[in-house]
């Protein structure tokens, strides 16, 4: 935007913050609380509380749930992270279940005969699949955790595939979107759509259809039944191998037995007395969370007022900084050697602070990534769910893209990530959300994506205070940080923390995402002012958030930017 083109100072606030006006107060509960992007599953995940279960076995439930209710995002297919705080000794725990490269993947992998990325095999092939991890993910976390048996807690999820729910007017408006991407695999369109009695046409249902998903029902069956050796060296194993080999696919059999989840230490900050803690890499959430909160911390951003021109300028300085860094530090640790101590060092912020002008914008191209080894001492759906006993769980999974490569393994009712495109196929190319990455994000056989999941617990008092994620692509990192700066500098109910409207900056390319209506026009040309090139975007995130109070019960929200989430508490 030119300053003359600012628009009218009519609205200043975000259509979602619009819509959701009757939900700005949080559900408030005494003894434990679910909060997802769908109704269904969080009903499932609190009648797991009340039936006695912890946080861990309503979280299987509500993973299991949301692969056949969100099916964009809940998967079977892909992959994710998760932390676990255990109230009895007060640890926390990070599981990386990140979806890995197949053994024949390869540097060149995505690349035509003229050495140029071919976005089509990135995104939308079965190539573009990485080994799925979510099924190992949560056997391993019930296996150390849980405290209901494994096919009670799939019960729910298989009975949802089986007899079906009804469509809602955000998916079938989703679905709309990829019907002609969707008409071209027979296997995907079997799975969500419907074909026209006299062409034979590919339709999508209507809104209040039913959805039945028996194929999937099946994979969740051999599941509930076989573990996890079901899906990685069992009947779906099978089925999957077969997809791929009849589609020139990657994943093989010894891919599937090979894959394991990792259990790793989270990265830890510390925030105006509040402990924060987030997810390794190869997450690059937790480690720029944690590097921009550091930043931060050097400004009396309460003191700028939420939403203000001097707030959004210090806080898109400071992004730009973290993420000029990811494009050259950030990839999977078993393969890359990651500065992670450097790049949460108090050191570091002080220098990176230090090149911040409080009154005009650096551009992105006099911006390089820094080099934190000098500090070193000698990331799509959310759910947050609390128990009774204090026992916390904040997990992020995803496919990638909004139903991954669109592509269903035929036979299995599950949706094919799409993840290898969070590999740098090129140095120096964006991947489908504009970030830029080289040699530490390269694909490589074996190797785990960088990601921006970043689900996050901050502890106050030893004890699970904030529990926040969220997805969006690129834009997961920002969101979460303004939660956090918002109930924390702004000292805003986690309601207020969620509706607020949200801003984003990657670095490249050079501006400031600003949501539709969500900062006055007077703001905006203020930041124009300084430097400032505004891009009006799309509402970002959808955050599942939980707080705690001062007399220990606690306050949820479901963010509404995304239609039919639902937080529910336990009393």
């Amino acid at each position: 935007l030119a300053p003359a083109a600012a628009p009218a100072p009519t609205i200043a606030r975000s259509d979602a913050v619009l819509e959701a006006e009757h939900a700005v107060h949080p559900v408030r509960a005494a003894s434990g609380m679910v909060a997802t992007q769908k109704a269904e599953a969080t009903a499932i995940g609190l009648d797991v509380l009340a039936r006695g279960g912890n946080a861990v076995d309503a979280a299987v439930a509500v993973a299991f749930a949301l692969a056949v209710v969100l099916p964009r995002a809940g998967n079977l297919g892909g992959g994710g992270f998760l932390l676990y705080h255990d109230a009895a000794d007060g640890t926390t725990a990070a599981l990386d279940y990140r979806e890995r490269a197949p053994a024949a993947a390869h540097a060149d992998l995505f690349l035509d005969a003229n050495g140029d990325v071919d976005e089509e095999l990135a995104r939308y092939s079965r190539k573009a699949a990485g080994v799925p991890g979510t099924v190992a993910g949560f056997a391993a976390l019930h296996r150390r955790h849980g405290s209901l048996p494994w096919a009670s807690l799939l019960a729910p999820a298989i009975r949802l595939a089986r007899e079906g729910f009804p469509l809602s007017h955000d998916a079938v408006d989703n679905l709309a979107r990829r019907l002609d991407r969707f008409a071209s695999h027979l296997s995907t369109v079997d799975a969500f759509l419907m074909r026209d009695p006299a062409s034979g046409a590919p339709q999508v249902p209507a809104v209040g259809a039913i959805l039945r998903q028996p194929d999937l029902a099946w994979s969740l069956e051999q599941i509930a039944q076989g573990g996890e050796k079901a899906f990685y060296d069992g009947p779906i194993a099978a089925r999957l191998v077969a997809d791929m080999a009849a589609h020139d696919g990657l994943i093989t059999q010894e891919d599937l037995r090979a894959y394991r989840p990792v259990w790793r230490a989270p990265v830890r900050g510390v925030y105006r007395g509040h402990e924060v803690l987030s997810m390794p890499p190869p997450s690059s959430g937790g480690v720029h969370l944690i590097q921009m909160l550091n930043v931060l911390e050097g400004f009396d951003l309460a003191s700028m007022g939420a939403g203000s021109a001097a707030a959004i300028h210090h806080m898109a300085e400071t992004m730009k900084l973290a993420y000029a860094d990811r494009s050259l530090h950030l990839g999977d640790p078993d393969f890359w050697d990651v500065p992670i101590a450097g790049l949460t060092a108090r050191p570091y912020a002080d220098a990176l602070r230090r090149q911040i002008d409080p009154a005009r914008a650096r551009p992105a191209r006099d911006i390089a990534p820094g080099r934190p080894a000098a500090y070193e001492s000698p990331d799509t759906t959310h759910f947050s769910i609390v128990d009774g006993a204090g026992n916390a769980i904040s997990n992020t999974y995803t496919l990638n893209f909004s139903y991954g490569s669109g592509i269903v393994a035929e036979g299995t009712g599950f949706l094919l990530n799409n993840q290898m495109d969070d590999f740098a196929a090129k140095p120096g190319v964006p991947n489908g959300y504009g970030l830029l990455g080289g040699a530490a994000n390269a694909v490589e056989a074996g190797k785990r994506p960088l990601s921006s999941m970043t689900p996050t617990i901050v502890l106050k008092d030893d004890a699970p205070f904030l529990l926040t994620g969220s997805p969006g692509g690129s834009r997961i990192i920002t969101t979460v940080l303004q939660i956090l700066i918002n109930v924390i500098d702004h000292d805003m109910t986690i309601a207020e923390a969620t509706y607020a409207p949200r801003m984003h900056h990657q670095w490249l390319p050079d501006h400031i995402r600003i949501e539709p209506r969500g900062f006055s026009p007077d703001t905006l040309r203020l930041l124009m002012a300084m430097g400032h090139t505004i891009e009006i975007s799309d509402v970002m995130g959808s955050t599942q958030s939980i707080l705690r109070q001062d007399d220990g019960t606690w306050h949820g929200c479901s963010d509404a930017r995304r239609p039919d989430a639902l937080t529910r508490g336990h009393d």
